[in-house]
């Protein structure tokens, strides 16, 4: 339902303009003047307004302007019995729709087919913007490359799941392919009509995430200029996929929680009460099962999201998929080029599918754009291929020594991992983003191991160093 604000300190105007507006459908609030009608737009958001221009303390054209730096979105039809050219001309200038001419003949059916226009527009703009965003983001099962009977079981499950409307939890490695499967649930849904709204949790901090996730009203902050819509008032009808879940914290998770439970969310700095309706999607490559154990993760949000789960496979787990993805890469690749389509070499094609891509398909991916960018042949050669590809060895079950009196295998994967952290960190001079990204994983969760593993102030301590060894470089 349109909500529409009807301004005009004249009450038999206002009282029959609410009347004629509701009888059309429409939501519609009223203010007997600026002052008023300024309060309302900063606690509502309003498709549409309608004001008269001459009022006793801000006029209508003021008020134009006001409403414009707080909610751009909204429309704004000006009725006023005192038109003149001038202030028509700055009134359009400040973004009027229309103009209408409030007299003794003051026809109300013309009103009605004037809101009924300027609405529309309205709709056009939006279906416009959620079109192109369409067009950007638009994924089909076409794009998940993979004949092995795994990814056939996830296909399947894609088509199975697409028809519902439940909540899905897409988990495995980072650079499986999560995202692309859930455009693909998307897609295929009844939904695929609407947009379909993706977010990285990892990427924000608690509160841009939920200014993000929930919009917010016109000074909730600072840098709040206007009111603005959140992703879920954004997905309406469609999806939100909430990527990196895991990486929540623990006050959002119950935010989040609300929303799969109420199915309506509360901007930022507002009050009012705001259905959503659209399908969430979450993905994780962490094991939330055990984040729970850990009291990390919050159960019941966990049992909320994973109502259906869906699992991609590593890269390693169906090498048969490998020709299959770099026939697919090599194509994009060389046509982005301008070049004709290079092949591939046996012995590259080896190389490629002996190696263990903890990257999973990320990783072929940008493996397979170096080498189109440095082959100067038809036919990509190893050579083009980097040196942790060319010098893996894959390790067999032989290459393990298992003692005779046994091992703490909890304790010795612990110490592993605390040593390939801190081997990171001594890469990277300290710097955790740049070390995340070594170790395949987000900066939150590698800042979970720091404190797990009690090495924080290694890492500062590298950081300092490596910033001492840069001042002294520099004299």
């Amino acid at each position: 339902m349109e909500k529409v604000l009807v301004v005009d300190d004249e009450r038999s105007m206002r009282e029959l303009l609410e009347l004629v507006l509701k009888r059309e459908g429409y939501g519609v609030h009223t203010a007997e003047n600026g002052t008023r009608a300024l309060e309302l737009v900063r606690q509502n958001l309003y498709d549409l307004i309608i004001s008269d221009v001459k009022m006793p303390d801000i006029n209508g054209i003021d008020l134009l302007e006001r409403v414009r730096e707080i909610s751009p979105e909204t429309m704004v039809i000006m009725i006023t019995a005192f038109a003149t050219v001038d202030t028509a001309r700055r009134a359009f200038k400040l973004g009027a729709e229309d103009f209408v001419i409030k007299d003794s003949g003051f026809d109300v059916e013309e009103l009605k087919v004037t809101v009924g226009k300027v609405l529309e527009k309205k709709h056009l703009r939006q279906e416009n913007v959620l079109l192109k965003r369409e067009l950007r983001q638009r994924n089909s099962l076409d794009n998940i490359i993979g004949r092995s009977p795994q990814m056939h079981a996830v296909y399947q499950m894609i088509e199975t799941v697409a028809a519902t409307a439940s909540t899905v939890l897409i988990t495995g490695e980072s650079g499986t392919g999560k995202e692309l499967a859930a455009r693909a649930i998307h897609n295929l849904s009844d939904r695929t009509g609407a947009a379909f709204v993706s977010i990285n949790c990892g990427a924000f901090t608690e509160t841009l995430l939920e200014s993000e996730l929930f919009g917010y009203m016109k000074g909730s902050f600072t840098g709040a200029v206007a009111n603005r819509k959140g992703l879920f008032e954004a997905a309406e009808g469609g999806t939100i996929f909430l990527d990196e879940i895991g990486e929540t914290t623990p006050a959002m998770q119950v935010k989040l929680l609300r929303v799969l439970q109420e199915r309506c969310i509360r901007r930022v700095g507002g009050l009012e009460e705001i259905s959503v309706d659209c399908r969430v999607v979450a993905a994780t490559n962490r094991d939330l099962s055990q984040m729970v154990e850990d009291g990390t993760f919050r159960n019941d949000l966990y049992y909320r999201i994973s109502v259906i789960p869906i699992e991609m496979p590593p890269l390693r787990a169906r090498r048969t998929d490998i020709p299959d993805l770099v026939e697919h890469f090599l194509t994009k690749y060389s046509a982005a080029a301008g070049r004709p389509k290079l092949s591939i070499s046996e012995e590259t094609t080896r190389y490629l599918e002996s190696y263990d891509w903890p990257g999973n398909v990320r990783e072929l991916e940008n493996t397979i754009e170096r080498a189109t960018a440095l082959e100067p042949t038809s036919e990509v050669q190893p050579q083009r291929l980097p040196d942790r590809i060319l010098k893996y060895k894959p390790r067999t079950i032989t290459d393990i020594d298992l003692p005779e009196e046994g091992i703490d295998l909890e304790g010795y994967l612990a110490q592993l991992e605390k040593d390939y952290i801190i081997r990171a960190l001594q890469r990277t001079g300290g710097n955790q983003t740049r070390a995340a990204e070594i170790l395949n994983m987000s900066v939150r969760s590698l800042r979970h191991l720091l404190d797990k593993h009690k090495i924080r102030q290694t890492a500062s301590l590298l950081r300092e160093s490596n910033s001492l060894s840069d001042t002294a470089a520099h004299k």
